[in-house]
């Protein structure tokens, strides 16, 4: 049976996406016959700027180029919110993909998001709502995550990320980090996605 190749690209300032991305894969390679891979985009603010912003430095996570997409059989995109929409860096890699574009060669792949907001109104769904164009335009299949992750979609009592888009956290200041139950959302979102794209690429 041939390999599932999902690709999970993100864009991550202080690392809450990043840890996100991290289970993520974990769900996805729990799948059989799925190979789960990590990718940044590049980051297009200075260094200078970035240290006064009190970011980290970047994880040894490869950098992604446009065409690098193709060889993946599923996409899962992350990023943090710019006021309620993808965060510039993710959006200026996008825009790199116009050769994609011309060709659909994106076409008919699977495609989920998962993301970071600061507060609880900060974009936990525009930024997901907002981002569905771009794989629109490229013929990308969005995956989202309806409310299979069961219970934990209906937590009342503590702060949690996530929505029926994919999955999310909160970052707060910046010291919040994800919690248990947002890292388990992100493991399930990785697991379902991977057996839908393992499906899809069977049925080829």
């Amino acid at each position: 049976m041939a390999t599932t190749k999902v690709y999970i690209v993100y864009y991550s300032t202080y690392g809450h996406v990043e840890k996100l991305a991290e289970e993520i894969k974990k769900g996805a390679a729990s799948v059989e016959g799925v190979e789960a891979k990590l990718w940044q985009v590049p980051e297009t603010l200075p260094e200078e700027v970035l240290g006064k912003m009190g970011a980290p430095p970047k994880s040894d996570v490869p950098i992604i180029t446009p065409n690098e997409l193709t060889e993946a059989d599923g996409l899962l995109f992350g990023f943090p919110t710019r006021f309620g929409m993808m965060a510039s860096q993710f959006k200026a890699f996008l825009d790199a993909t116009g050769g994609l574009w011309r060709t659909q060669a994106l076409a008919g792949k699977p495609a989920g998001i998962f993301y970071s907001t600061g507060s609880q109104g900060g974009g936990q769904e525009t930024t997901p709502l907002t981002s569905i164009t771009q794989l629109v335009h490229h013929g990308l299949i969005f995956v989202p995550i309806g409310y299979t992750f069961g219970a934990g979609m209906f937590e009342m009592e503590n702060v949690k990320g996530g929505s029926p888009y994919g999955a999310g956290t909160y970052a707060g200041d910046g010291s919040r980090q994800p919690t248990e139950l947002e890292l388990a959302q992100a493991f399930h979102q990785g697991k379902y996605f991977a057996g839908i794209a393992k499906k899809l690429k069977g049925s080829e």
